[in-house]
């Protein structure tokens, strides 16, 4: 039986800006085993960059503030631990893929400084030499399938194209020996041709790797390829979970039908169907269900209390009132 890697109970956070307090996750809940590849998908601005970060525990403190819930990996609460702890986090069991690689990497230090600055503090203990450790960033830019690696290490980020900073981004996660990897739209500035070489590329290494991955995208066609199982998140609040070939079979909540209706039809027929309403503002939400101002199934209930989490069966479960008998 696979050992719970990552628990994220009943998680609050957000920011303070000049007009108030952002509240922008709303009591998240989340779950991942030893192993697993789990998707998290939602609009751009509901809080799933934010979820990645406070596992990691990088968001600025100020603005950012966690407000309550826990996040448990291997059993203990990250946001309890000190600030040595989190260094010993990040070097040897969680890494991240950031969205924009131009951003991830830093203008004024070579590519090997950079790769061999983070293999080196994921070996620490280990006593790596500077020259094992340089052999280790050459093996992980070929691994990458990117050519004359040796030459590579001693160019700047400015010097690449966006599809080889991506690889040199998926390098550097990979080669920290990571028990997860947050994938946070790995591909997001790149073109269609490059992003299907990324992601496979991607694929490969973490199947040979063995790495417990979370894919946080917005493209479900990705999700349904790469997962094994789903969250659906809306406005700072996870609406629905399931495994991945239930959730598209059988889709439940109103969000996560309007999503799968958004989806253009590769056949042309038919147009594809749009939400109406965007996402609230996290300055002053509204009350209840946050999805509620946009649903076209909306009950009084809904206005006035937040729904919990109903158990569907087949480990499927939607935060809808419509399911609550």
């Amino acid at each position: 039986m696979a050992k719970r890697l990552l628990d994220i109970e009943n998680l609050e956070a957000g920011f303070n800006v000049y007009g108030g307090y952002l509240k922008v996750l709303n009591g998240v809940y989340f779950n991942m085993d030893e192993g697993e590849k789990v998707g998290l998908v939602g609009e751009t601005g509901c809080g799933k960059t934010t979820t990645a970060k406070s596992v990691l525990k990088i968001l600025p403190e100020p603005p950012s503030r966690t407000t309550g819930g826990r996040i448990l990996f291997k059993g203990r609460d990250i946001l309890t631990m000190r600030k040595n702890e989190i260094r010993e986090i990040h070097a040897r069991e969680i890494s991240m893929i950031f969205q924009d690689p131009t951003a991830a990497l830093n203008p004024v230090f070579t590519i090997g400084d950079q790769l061999m600055t983070a293999i080196k503090y994921s070996n620490l203990h280990d006593g790596m030499t500077r020259k094992e450790i340089r052999e280790k960033a050459v093996q992980s830019l070929k691994e990458v399938r990117l050519p004359d690696a040796e030459r590579i290490l001693e160019n700047y980020p400015i010097q690449l194209s966006g599809g080889m900073r991506q690889r040199i981004c998926i390098a550097m996660a990979l080669a920290t020996r990571s028990t997860l990897l947050v994938a946070d739209e790995p591909t997001t500035s790149l073109d269609v041709t490059i992003q299907d070489q990324v992601l496979r590329l991607l694929g490969t290494l973490i199947q040979e790797k063995g790495t417990s991955t979370i894919l946080i995208t917005h493209s479900l066609g990705l999700v349904r390829e790469w997962t094994e199982r789903v969250y659906v998140m809306y406005a700072g609040v996870m609406v629905e979970t399931a495994d991945t070939a239930e959730l598209f079979k059988n889709p439940l909540h109103p969000y996560t039908k309007g999503l799968m209706a958004a989806v253009p039809k590769l056949t042309g027929e038919g147009i594809a169907a749009g939400i109406a309403g965007r996402i609230p503002e996290y300055l002053n939400p509204p009350s209840g269900c946050r999805f509620h101002p946009r649903c076209a199934a909306v009950m009084d209930v809904c206005r006035k209390e937040k729904p919990i989490y109903f158990n569907c069966g087949d480990n499927h479960k939607t935060a809808c009132f419509l399911y609550r008998e």
